[in-house]
């Protein structure tokens, strides 16, 4: 699985490194200060937008290569080999069978998630959303509506950038507004992506709040599928290493042949994502999120395993296995909505102090 983690200077917290400022910003001889790798910007800036649009349209082609594998699969397993054994009756019917029943239920399941990560709005920041207070340092204090807003915003953003005291505010300056916490903007798709994970070019969306369930539930019938498919072939592959005789045209010997090298190739690199992204929803964190958590001592919104799945999933069983949420889930848990989360008492009483 390709992956995009998506963030640069533009579209960090509006405090950016002093790296950045010392790379950015000299002292002329009379005091003030001016830009000093402008070109250098400039160009940074027009390969980033190609960058981009190179990456959005790679996903569409990566759309057509989920399509045409699905249907290669679908034809070396069912129309090649294991529908036919079923028309010719005997014992190895009753295999088939089971089998076919098995493949078009994982194969439902996988479209059905896929189709869902494709088209669903992974979480957009709602308009004109402000936070009442400072979420990511705790503090009591209102933001001042004079200080933030208007035209003031644009002309104070360099202050912002440099003030620390404004450090924990987050501030997007390429979408002009507030970010909500966990709340990170993707280049690829021009906006800032609640609860971001990553830009997936396999299903052109990026992977955020309101979709992450459906991207895991992907995965998880992806490597039933492929290991599936792997297994049922793999007395169809044997022969072309031993002396048997290979029976089959040989257009269906191809497909039956390519089908299992590329689902073997599959349920092997989907299996270490799984594992890693099951990692995280263990941890309640995402992609981007592992690299800010190696300055933070205690992660806040580390529940416990059991209270992080359900941030995920839902506290409704029925529901754990299907691209879709129960109605009493999306009415009381606010983290399924993307913008509030919560954290853990006794870090938030600590921050108090």
């Amino acid at each position: 699985m390709m992956e995009v983690g998506d963030i640069n200077r533009d579209e960090m917290d509006v405090h950016p490194p002093p790296f950045i400022v010392a790379q950015e910003l000299r002292a002329n001889s009379d005091g003030r200060f001016c830009l000093t790798t402008g070109g250098a910007a400039a160009a940074m800036s027009w390969n980033a937008f190609k960058l981009c649009t190179a990456l959005r349209a790679l996903g569409y082609i990566m759309v057509l290569l989920v399509v045409g594998i699905v249907g290669l699969t679908y034809y070396a397993v069912v129309l090649a080999n294991y529908l036919p054994v079923l028309l010719g009756g005997g014992l190895d019917a009753l295999i088939a069978l089971p089998l076919l029943i098995l493949f078009h239920f994982l194969l439902v399941m996988l479209m059905w998630s896929y189709f869902y990560v494709l088209v669903t709005d992974p979480g957009g920041v709602p308009p004109n959303w402000r936070p009442e207070i400072d979420e990511e340092a705790g503090q009591g204090a209102p933001l001042v509506e004079s200080e933030y807003s208007g035209a003031g915003l644009v002309s104070n953003q360099s202050v912002m950038a440099f003030d620390p005291a404004n450090q924990k505010v987050r501030f997007c300056r390429k979408c002009n507004h507030f970010k909500p916490p966990r709340c990170h903007h993707c280049s690829i798709c021009g906006r800032c992506i609640l609860k971001m994970d990553h830009h997936c070019v396999w299903v052109v969306n990026c992977v955020g709040a309101l979709n992450y369930k459906y991207f895991l539930l992907f995965l998880f019938y992806t490597f039933l599928e492929t290991t599936l498919v792997t297994l049922s072939l793999l007395t169809y592959f044997m022969p072309f290493f031993t002396d048997q005789e290979i029976s089959g045209t040989l257009g269906t010997v191809a497909a039956s042949f390519i089908t299992f090298v590329l689902n073997l190739a599959f349920s092997l690199s989907v299996l270490g994502f799984m594992i890693m992204h099951l990692s995280l929803v263990a941890a309640n964190t995402t992609t981007i999120e592992v690299y800010e958590k190696k300055s933070t001592p205690k992660w806040h919104y580390d529940l416990g395993r059991k209270k992080n799945f359900e941030q995920v999933f839902g506290t409704d069983k029925w529901y754990w296995f299907i691209p879709a949420y129960s109605e009493e889930d999306l009415r009381r848990m606010l983290a399924l909505q993307g913008i509030d989360y919560p954290t853990r008492p006794e870090l938030h009483a600590l921050q108090q102090l």
